[in-house]
Formats: C-alpha cells, sequence, structure tokens
C-alpha cells in the first residue's frame, strides 16, 4: 500500500492501524532514548548526588555526637538522620521535591515534543501509523516513568548513604510511635511513589509547553521558568486564596505518611490536584498537538 493510499480513506487508516503490541515498542523505544540521552544521564547523576551531599553535611555537623537540630522548618526529618540513616531518605526527597526533582522532569517534558521538532525528527515519527494522540501519550508516559525513576534514583542513593554513614533500626515516626525499620522501609516505598505522582502536574505543563514551540530550550526554560514563579507565588502571603490551587502547594504534604495514624487530607488533595492539572494541561496538549501544522 503506498504512503498516499495511506493518508487517503478511511478504510486504509483502519488496515494500518497500530495493534498494542506495536504500541508498547514505541514505548519501549520512547522510553530507550530518552534514558540513552546525556542530558537524561547528568539529571539523574545530580539528583543521586543531593543525598549524597546532605549525609556528609549532617555527619561532618554531628561528628562530635552532637544533634543535627533540623526541627525548625519543613517535614522534622533531619534531626532525626542521626538516630536512623533511613530518615536520609525522607530528608533528600524534601530536599529535591521543591525544585531540583521538579526541574529535571520539566526538562525532560519540555523537551519531549519540541526537541524532536527541533531535531527534524518529528515529522519522521508522524509517518509511522502512531497518530499524533499516540504519540503524544508516548511520550507523556515516557516522562511519567522519569518522574518514578528520578525519585527513586534520590531515594535509594539517600538509602545507600544513610545505611554507611548512620545506624538503621527502628524508628520514631513525627507522631512520637516506634514502628518496625521493615514497616519503616514500606512507607519510605509509599513516599517515593507520592512524590513521583506529585510530579505528573509539572510533567503535563511541560509537554503542553513543548507543543508550542519548535525549540527544546525555549520549552525547558518556560517550563522551569513557570515552575519557579509558581514556587514564589506560593510564598507570598497575600495570595493565601490562590495557593490551593498552585500544583506545588501541596508537595511536601508526603510528610504526612510518616504520623500515626496517617493523616490523609492534604495528600488526597495534592493527588487530587495533580490528577487536574494533568486532565487540563494534556488535554490542553492534546488540542495543540493534533492541530498543528508540523513542518520540521
Amino acid at each position: 500500500m503506498s504512503r498516499a493510499e495511506t493518508a487517503g480513506g478511511t478504510g486504509a487508516e483502519a488496515s494500518v492501524r497500530p495493534r498494542p503490541l506495536w504500541t508498547l515498542g514505541l514505548v519501549r523505544d520512547e522510553l530507550r532514548t530518552t534514558f540513552r540521552r546525556w542530558r537524561t544521564l547528568a539529571l539523574l547523576g545530580v539528583l543521586a548526588a543531593v543525598p549524597v551531599l546532605v549525609g556528609i553535611a549532617v555527619r561532618i555537623e554531628t561528628g562530635d555526637g552532637s544533634s543535627s537540630g533540623g526541627g525548625g522548618g519543613g517535614p522534622a526529618f533531619v534531626s532525626q538522620i542521626t538516630n536512623n540513616g533511613l530518615f536520609l531518605v525522607f530528608t533528600a526527597l524534601a530536599a529535591t521535591l521543591p525544585f531540583f526533582l521538579p526541574m529535571a522532569v520539566g526538562v525532560i517534558a519540555g523537551d519531549a515534543v519540541a526537541g524532536e521538532a527541533g531535531a527534524g525528527t518529528l515529522r519522521y515519527l508522524l509517518v509511522a501509523p502512531a497518530g499524533r494522540t499516540r504519540l503524544l501519550l508516548t511520550k507523556y508516559a515516557a516522562v511519567m516513568v522519569f518522574c518514578l525513576a528520578a525519585t527513586l534514583v534520590v531515594a535509594v542513593s539517600a538509602l545507600a548513604v544513610g545505611a554507611l554513614l548512620f545506624p538503621l533500626g527502628d524508628l520514631t515516626t513525627i507522631s512520637g510511635t516506634r514502628i518496625t525499620f521493615a514497616e519503616g522501609l514500606l512507607r519510605a516505598l509509599l513516599i517515593a511513589l507520592v512524590v513521583a505522582a506529585s510530579l505528573l502536574g509539572v510533567a503535563a505543563l511541560g509537554l503542553f509547553v513543548s507543543t508550542l514551540t519548535n525549540s527544546g530550550i525555549a520549552a525547558m526554560a518556560t517550563t522551569v521558568g513557570l515552575l519557579i514563579t509558581v514556587q514564589i507565588l506560593d510564598q507570598i502571603p497575600q495570595l493565601h486564596a490562590l495557593h490551593p490551587y498552585l500544583f506545588s502547594h501541596y508537595w511536601l504534604s508526603f510528610a504526612d505518611l510518616m504520623r500515626e495514624p496517617v493523616l490523609w487530607d492534604d495528600l488526597t488533595r495534592n493527588l487530587g490536584l495533580q490528577a487536574l492539572y494533568a486532565l487540563v494541561f494534556g488535554s490542553a496538549a492534546w488540542a495543540r498537538f493534533t492541530g498543528k501544522d508540523v513542518t520540521a
């Protein structure tokens, strides 16, 4: 069948409709391409280094046996690191979530479509019988996998450093109750999953921005700029009425998973807000991409 026939009648379109196994292959190829880029590896390397720096800093500060004294602001994890290295996982996630993790996701999402257009490969991808909707979903799936991978890199690096520099064992929750180390590991995994889910709104926003331009650098810079802007708005007291609608507002609610009993209110608000952002900006990305005149 010729390419002209493929572009023609509905019968031809139905005959080249991609099968599920073909779609899985498309996702696999997209993941391979994403994680083989030097940019992606560099971002993951930076994220892995953050827990190392935090752990070494706490170790140096408490080298004389004193407490690390971090109970002031943010999740009450820093002061517990010297007692149990598992708390370095929670501290590292709290340290990277406000900027490093979303910045990395913004870079990958911003480059997803615009980078292909800038490199002149987007139109060749559209020649395959994937369709624009399927291709866009594949791009978003790859970004979601990156969200999970980036979060797990931080968590695993923090766990390894915490085990090397500090003791491990049963731990005390923020509420003051004791839980076993196994349960602490389970909660650490659950926290990592919540943190990864907290980045889905940024991923959808970045993907939408990526459909607006043919410049990957412009899309990445715009996404990161919007991220910084939202973070600034979330810190202005006069805009308190707007705060609950900002995707970053409930990010640190994962700390409630270290309470006994777990406080679910802010956690569910966070996940619901991320789903809303993903729906709104994902739909906007689809509307833009399916109607876009692809010339590169």
